[in-house]
């Protein structure tokens, strides 16, 4: 199971990386035009993603809700303005922590609970959570494809099965 949750990780930040590099091929404003959808911006959508992979890779590693809110606030001031490729350089050194946490682990499937203030206490494994990062990454990515269109754009293509197939042919 290890190996499935690691491979699932690897696919998220594979279909980022698309995202990044499909973006990097727009004009320079595309990234800050304000956009009438979910997100005001696929700035805003990026910066999202990344907080959320923060979120969850605290707790993951065992730090309480404060210390999740605390890393987060700290995080998201200093996302606010970084250019596209700024946030990618961040988004990548950051993916490294997720991967170096996740090899680290004995078992990915062993019992971890959480505790949130409003939802209380949920008993889910780490191989959960990794699910849920990406499942969360798809649905956004989802946005940011949804966002393009309206903007005249096409999407960059993420789907699982052509990261498999780029694997393959590795």
């Amino acid at each position: 199971m290890k190996q499935d949750s690691l491979r699932l990780y690897d696919y998220h930040v594979w279909a980022n990386k698309r995202v990044f590099n499909h973006l990097k091929d727009l004009p320079n404003e595309v990234y800050r035009q304000e956009v009438k959808s979910v997100f005001s911006s696929l700035e805003q959508v990026v910066i999202h993603l990344f907080k959320t992979d923060v979120v969850w890779l605290c707790a993951m590693s065992d730090k309480n809700y404060e210390e999740i809110q605390q890393f987060v606030g700290k995080y998201s001031a200093e996302m606010e303005n970084k250019t596209l490729e700024e946030m990618e350089r961040e988004y990548l050194k950051f993916s490294e922590q997720y991967t170096d946490f996740l090899s680290s682990q004995d078992d990915l499937d062993a019992n971890k609970t959480l505790k949130h203030p409003m939802h209380g206490q949920l008993e889910t494994r780490i191989s959960e959570l990794v699910q849920h990062v990406v499942n969360h990454g798809t649905y956004h990515r989802g946005n940011i494809t949804a966002m393009l269109r309206q903007l005249g754009y096409p999407g960059p293509s993420t789907d699982y099965i052509f990261y498999l197939y780029e694997k393959q042919g590795n």
